[in-house]
């Protein structure tokens, strides 16, 4: 009887030593030396195609660093061109913890108007001086900033959308032919503004919404940068392109934080180190990119016309109105463009 209740135990531990593997979810390989360990998976959304330096970035930059650096206990799984949800819907779901990272522009400019600097025109000397601003200090500072504002969410890393250009189905190729036109553009004060002083009108149209308003006439045109008229096939329903180059626009790689302080020290860095890498690959890919994305959509029939430096000067002039009001409006604003001019 003794050995019949020994072997019993027996099997009995065995079999809960086998259930014990499989329970809790999905766990890295463990060591000789240790248990094994969860994984934790991050899901990671953005509203771009794939083509884009950022998207594309997030596939090999964000997601093998990721998951090499932390043997396997952390798994990136990414979602492009809005699969979850538009640039608000995104926002959103890092502030309530629903999403884990997402790639978003300025959806919070009205809550915490300093990220109005993302949009702020002609700020910049060329795109090189842009990447110098945000992969420096000065996005060091303002994420710090941001995170006080905003509790529940962290911001990682600023990466490129692009230098805005206007498209159109009517003719554009020089600032007279804006007025009487109809462009979508993103719902923030300095997008609506330049529209309107350069006498165009502006209807706020979301991102995965805008082909279909393209194709069917809602609007003449929208501004974006040329890899965003590629990454989103614009060019099938646009005929000219404007290269103002008025906006050099960012993204922001932002984490949740209750999510962020689940992960263990050692963990957070490497997200963190991951989206900074990934958004210095992006920089480097897009300031590459421009004069094939150009050439690009002329081979695809698109009229590319290059702003001259008088073009420039005089866009400037007529948004004048628009700049002066931001800066009246916005305590911040001069000392932090003149600190961002001052950057080498």
């Amino acid at each position: 009887m003794k050995c019949k209740r020994q072997w019993a135990v027996g099997v009995l531990l065995g079999f809960t030593a086998v259930g014990s593997l499989f329970a809790g979810g999905s766990k890295a390989q463990g060591s000789a030396a240790g248990p094994s360990v969860q994984t934790v998976t991050i899901k990671v959304g953005d509203n771009w195609g794939g083509t884009h330096p950022m998207a594309a970035a997030l596939d090999t930059v964000f997601k093998p660093q990721i998951e090499q650096a932390s043997g396997g206990t952390l798994k990136v799984d990414v979602y492009h061109d809005g699969t979850l949800g538009n640039e608000g819907d995104l926002w959103n779901g890092v502030r309530n913890g629903t999403i884990e990272v997402a790639i978003v522009g300025t959806p919070m400019n009205q809550e915490y108007p300093t990220m109005l600097i993302s949009d702020w025109p002609f700020l910049y000397r060329d795109l090189t001086h842009a990447k110098n601003v945000w992969t420096g200090p000065i996005a060091e500072e303002i994420n710090r900033e941001f995170h006080q504002k905003f509790p529940t969410v962290s911001m990682l890393a600023w990466g490129p959308n692009s230098a805005r250009t206007f498209t159109s189905n009517k003719p554009l190729t020089s600032v007279d032919e804006f007025r009487g036109q109809k462009f979508r553009m993103p719902g923030n004060p300095i997008h609506v503004g330049i529209a309107e002083n350069l006498g165009a009108s502006a209807q706020v149209i979301p991102l995965g919404e805008l082909f279909s308003a393209l194709e069917t006439g809602v609007v003449d045109g929208q501004d974006n940068g040329m890899v965003t008229v590629i990454s989103q096939a614009f060019y099938e329903v646009q005929k000219y392109l404007y290269e103002t180059n008025h906006i050099i626009a960012t993204l922001e790689i932002v984490v949740s934080q209750s999510f962020y302080n689940s992960l263990t020290p050692e963990q957070q860095k490497i997200v963190a180190d991951a989206a900074k890498a990934t958004t210095v690959k992006a920089w480097d890919d897009y300031i590459k990119s421009v004069d094939n994305d150009r050439q690009f959509l002329r081979d695809k029939g698109v009229i590319v016309t290059p702003t001259t430096a008088a073009d420039q000067q005089r866009i400037i002039e007529l948004i004048q109105p628009l700049t002066d009001k931001l800066y009246a409006e916005n305590a911040w604003a001069k000392p932090l463009t003149d600190r961002i001019k001052a950057v080498q």
